[in-house]
C-alpha cells in the first residue's frame, strides 16, 4: 500500500498573533485598541489585509492562523447588514471555528481568544463552546485592552490600562499622517495596518 505524505509542517512565529475582526469603519476605534493590546503583550500582530479575493483566499487565511502562535477572534458584529439580501456576517465565527480546529488538532501550537461586546451571546449564538469563556468588552477601547489583559494575565508583560490609553489616543492622532504617508483614507488596507503596529510599537516604547 503506498505511504501518504503527511503536509510539511509550517512554522510558527513566536508571539505572533491573528487577529480576527471586522473591518468596517465603524469598528476602527476598537481595530487601533486592539492593535495597542497586542503590541503592550508582546505580541506581532497578523491580519488577512492584502489578501485577495479569490479562490485561494481560504486556504492562504488558514495558513497565516496555522503561522500565528496565538489568535484573537472578535465576534461582535454578527448581525444582519443594511443591503439586499440582509444576511448575516460569519467571517468572524468562521474563522474561529477554524482556529479551534486547528488547536484541537496541535494543541502546543496555537491559543485562541475569544471576545465579544455583549455577556452570554457567544456562547447563545456557539453553543458547542460552552464552558469557553469569552472576554466582553462592551464595544469600547478600554473594554478591549481590558479583556486582553484578562485574556493573557499569564504573560510576563502586564501592561496597565492607562498606559494603553495614552498610546491609543497617541496613535489615533498620529492617524491623518500615517493615511497621507500611505495614500490612502482606509486603515483597513496592508500597508497602514503596517504602519500603524510599527507606530503603535514605537509610542509603546516611547510612552512612560
Amino acid at each position: 500500500m503506498p505511504r501518504t505524505e503527511r503536509p510539511p509542517r509550517r512554522r510558527v512565529e513566536s508571539n505572533a498573533c491573528f487577529l480576527n475582526i471586522p473591518y468596517d469603519k465603524k469598528f476602527e476605534n476598537l481595530y487601533l485598541a486592539y492593535i495597542v493590546g497586542l503590541i503592550a503583550h508582546g505580541f506581532v500582530p497578523r491580519a488577512t489585509l492584502g489578501f485577495p479575493r479569490d479562490a485561494r483566499r481560504l486556504e492562504r487565511i488558514f495558513h497565516l492562523l496555522q503561522r500565528c502562535e496565538f489568535s484573537v477572534h472578535d465576534i461582535s458584529r454578527i448581525e444582519l447588514d443594511r443591503k439586499p439580501p440582509r444576511a448575516p456576517r460569519f467571517n468572524m465565527p468562521f474563522e474561529l471555528g477554524l482556529a479551534v480546529g486547528w488547536t484541537i488538532l496541535n494543541p502546543k501550537q496555537h491559543v485562541w481568544v475569544g471576545c465579544d461586546a455583549v455577556p452570554h451571546r457567544p456562547l447563545k449564538s456557539l453553543s458547542d463552546l460552552n464552558g469557553t469563556d469569552f472576554h466582553i468588552h462592551e464595544g469600547t477601547v478600554a473594554g478591549v485592552l481590558r479583556s486582553l489583559c484578562n485574556a493573557f494575565v499569564s504573560r510576563s508583560q502586564r501592561p496597565t490600562v492607562p498606559r494603553m490609553m495614552r498610546v491609543y489616543r497617541r496613535l489615533r492622532r498620529a492617524i491623518p499622517d500615517l493615511q497621507q504617508e500611505a495614500g490612502t483614507r482606509d486603515l483597513f488596507e496592508a500597508r497602514i495596518f503596517s504602519d500603524l503596529v510599527v507606530a503603535a510599537h514605537r509610542l509603546w516604547e516611547q510612552q512612560p
